[in-house]
């Protein structure tokens, strides 16, 4: 059964490769801030955390389903499309992008506890036969230390790990020390969760062992 992952998110591919899974990876060709700007525009309001991921990965696995398509080659299997974001009081955080964004952030997180959202659509594709899709939003609590110093935040975002990161953080490297607790699955925060993978892929008829692929 061959497995393509809509993303090059490292975090993402080494979830599954950690998880028996080696697959295709291929970046979505998708304008999400587009994407939510006209859904937005359309519904004339304004989504909220878990409509927005899910939305963006959905159209992510979508456009990696319809390439794979279009190559005309043999894929059998399935496509997984994710999306992240990190909420805090009301506020949704997607990357920072840059060290002024980050070093802010942190300064406002510290001592407190947010959620990230994380959006999964797995398609399944069988050559002969229309796509079939399952989709679900995950989140977990994260909660980060009161006594994260300006230095030591100075020096993480120095680092350049969070500014490419939905939140600003990371729990799986360099950001993992400052934080005190997860609750729900950790690799939700990591980068998608394997265990609502699990589920839309058991959804679709499929059995997760089917599915490694790697020795």
């Amino acid at each position: 059964m061959q497995v393509c992952l809509a993303s090059t998110s490292p975090a993402r591919l080494m979830l599954l490769r950690q998880a028996g899974i080696e697959p295709r990876t291929l970046a979505p060709d998708v304008d999400e801030d587009a994407v939510i700007a006209q859904v937005e525009a359309a519904e004339r309001r304004r989504l909220d955390a878990d409509e927005h991921v899910l939305l963006l990965a959905r159209r992510k696995a979508a456009d990696v389903a319809a390439r794979l398509a279009a190559e005309g080659a043999a894929f059998a299997g399935i496509v997984i499309g994710g999306d992240s974001m990190f909420e805090i009081d009301g506020e949704i955080l997607g990357k920072p992008h840059t060290a002024e964004v980050a070093t802010r952030r942190w300064r406002a997180m510290r001592g407190r506890t947010g959620v990230l959202h994380s959006g999964h659509s797995v398609i399944r594709v069988t050559p002969g036969a229309a796509d079939r899709e399952a989709h679900a939003v995950a989140a977990a609590s994260v909660s980060f230390a009161a006594d994260v110093t300006d230095a030591e935040i100075e020096a993480y975002v120095a680092s350049g790990e969070p500014l490419k990161v939905a939140g600003a953080f990371t729990i799986d490297s360099l950001g993992g020390p400052f934080i005190d607790r997860v609750v729900g699955d950790p690799s939700t925060v990591v980068g998608m969760s394997l265990s609502t993978v699990r589920r839309l892929a058991v959804e679709l008829g499929l059995a997760w062992p089917d599915l490694w692929n790697r020795g």
